[in-house]
């Protein structure tokens, strides 16, 4: 049976102490050390305090990693097994995730300064999801059969693409990696896989349980590290045939140049955001409208690349819905991550909180107002905690309303007219996310055909679900649509066969 249930703060606390954590490479079925012999600390964003040791790997690790993941490729362990026997072991491996899912929540919580309301109640599960529901495709995508001349059979096949690199954020450390091992496993790609290294240890712990659930030696590769050693040499590597990644548009690029500069590998970008929240002044219950915009900006810290960071409300509902959403702060509790009533946990480190009250000061000097939050809390703790922040008076052209923060900070702008309210959510370089709050259905059709975005909600803040491909525009990103079969298109290649029949 899953275990879902959200312990209490001391025993959550008392079960920490008992964890036992995967700290070294998982590299051809094995956990090693690096080859350098390097490890360094990792720490808990909630108290500052050390939690682990965890090796740091360099390129040669990547070398060895891609070895192993290419022998495998080869050889068909995994690439060649059939569809059906692929779905199996993938869900075997989602089931051992969720029935260690309270083990691997309280991982993340620690390492990641998530609320543990979040890991063991969604990140988990969800994690464990994705992996079945692509498990689940894998035997129900099929070819096709073009329509050839007569005498003539032409197919058009998919074959996996190869061998897969994967370079993922800290802000999900296990639903990111399920996002790019579900789809590259279950159409019979061998991968290796980099986690941040802040936060690398629930991955650890599931590749674990893939070898466990029966994934072969070699398929799947874990490699810990920084991204300028590890990262790079992934980028690089002229074994690797495709890279995803998500994370900032500034190391996206970098990727690109690695491949141009390389092999031309396929490579795949989920990046930065900095989304608009439009609310129209026919929006209804607007109570219910504040409590989707408070999870759209304040949710996992506001450290979430879709994070509604602009709130581009009609002005004469402004005051009446920043009022709302200041009162939906009470719902919003910043706190121990271990304690399931906080809904807010730490900033990711040190220097990141740092950058969020940077932005915060930056805000202040470029004239806005703060009304909510605005500094550092719970500095007894000896953790890196910032409160939800509201902004008003916020002009587009502020550096708040044009740079990702990627913290709890909302910036509250004002619009007139339809034709303004997009002009002023499409004037940012990013294109991620958007969400609209209207009743009139004309408003939200056309408006949500005119925001360059690549998910919309209507009336609610969403990111779709696995069925929906989540990926964005412009400098969000392009080739790197996460979920959905559209992620399955990404890992393969399309390959036709031409057949000239004989005369009977």
């Amino acid at each position: 049976m899953t275990d879902t249930l959200i312990p209490a703060r001391d025993e959550a606390a008392a079960e920490v102490d008992r964890l036992t954590l995967r700290t070294q490479p998982f590299i051809d079925g094995a956990f090693r050390d690096a080859i350098g012999g390097r490890r360094y600390v990792t720490e808990n964003p909630a108290t500052g305090r050390p939690i682990a040791e965890v090796a740091e790997g360099g390129p040669a690790d990547v070398d060895a990693a891609v070895a192993a993941a290419r022998a495998a490729f080869d050889d068909g362990r995994w690439s060649r097994l059939s569809p059906g026997d692929r779905k199996r072991i993938l869900i075997r491996w989602a089931d051992l995730i969720e029935a260690n899912g309270r083990e691997i929540g309280l991982i993340e919580t620690i390492d990641a300064g998530k609320p543990i309301t979040d890991t063991v109640g969604l990140d988990v599960p969800e994690t464990a999801s994705c992996i079945r529901w692509h498990a689940e495709a894998a035997d129900k995508v099929y070819g096709q059969v073009a329509p050839s001349p007569e005498g003539t059979v032409a197919t058009i096949t998919r074959e996996p693409v190869g061998v897969v690199g994967a370079v993922i954020p800290w802000n999900y450390p296990a639903q990111m990696a399920a996002w790019k091992l579900g789809p590259a496993l279950a159409t019979g790609n061998s991968v290796v896989i980099k986690p941040a290294s802040t936060t690398s240890l629930s991955l650890l712990r599931i590749a674990e349980l893939g070898a466990e659930a029966g994934i072969p030696d070699g398929v799947l590769n874990v490699v810990t590290g920084p991204g300028d050693t590890v990262g790079e040499a992934i980028g690089r590597h002229p074994d690797i045939d495709c890279v995803a990644f998500t994370g900032s548009t500034e190391v996206g690029r970098r990727f690109l140049t690695y491949a141009a500069e390389t092999n031309l590998k396929r490579v795949l970008l989920e990046l930065g955001g900095k989304s608009p929240q439009l609310v129209f002044a026919d929006a209804a219950d607007l109570a219910n409208v504040a409590a989707n915009v408070a999870i759209a900006i304040f949710w996992n810290m506001g450290e979430n690349c879709s994070a509604g960071s602009r709130l581009i409300v009609h002005r004469s509902r402004k005051a009446e819905l920043l009022e709302a959403v200041r009162a939906e702060l009470a719902n919003w509790p910043v706190g121990d991550p271990l304690d399931p009533s906080t809904k807010i946990g730490a900033l990711i480190s040190r220097g990141h909180m740092e950058k969020v009250l940077g932005y915060i000061d930056v805000g202040r000097s470029e004239g806005a107002r703060v009304v909510a939050g605005g500094e550092r809390i719970l500095e007894e703790t000896g953790g890196w905690f910032v409160p939800p922040t509201i902004f008003d008076g916020v002009r587009n052209d502020m550096r708040i309303a044009r740079e990702e923060i990627f913290g709890p900070v909302l910036s509250v702008i004002e619009f007139d007219t339809e034709a303004e309210a997009v002009a002023l959510a499409n004037d940012t370089p990013y294109g991620l996310a958007a969400s609209l709050y209207t009743q009139d259905l004309n408003v939200a059709h056309r408006v949500a055909r005119e925001l360059k975005a690549g998910v919309v909600g209507i009336n609610a803040y969403s990111e779709g679900d696995m069925s929906t491909p989540f990926g964005g525009y412009k400098l969000s990103g392009f080739g790197g649509h996460d979920k959905s079969l559209h992620a399955h298109d990404q890992y393969t290649e399309t390959k036709t066969i031409w057949i000239q029949l004989s005369g009977g």
